[in-house]
């Protein structure tokens, strides 16, 4: 999922994310706003990822919710 993907879909995406990363405070998703490299960072620091396994996770995720992060015009 690159940033521009992220940043379009992020209402929609935003309940699936918060289901997934259930760490994240009210607060973190407001500082992710839709930024990637926020996310990867917030994943960082509530989870204890390396960065590589935040940008896997994010990949993951991306590949799981294909349809809705597709939907990108």
């Amino acid at each position: 999922m690159n940033s521009d993907q992220l940043e379009g879909n992020w209402k929609q995406l935003k309940g699936k994310m918060r289901e997934q990363w259930g760490k994240l405070t009210d607060n973190d998703w407001e500082q992710i706003a839709g930024k990637k490299d926020q996310l990867v960072g917030k994943l960082q620091e509530r989870y204890g990822y390396t960065r590589e396994q935040a940008e896997r996770a994010c990949a993951d995720f991306d590949r799981a919710n294909k349809t809705a992060s597709s939907k990108v015009a």
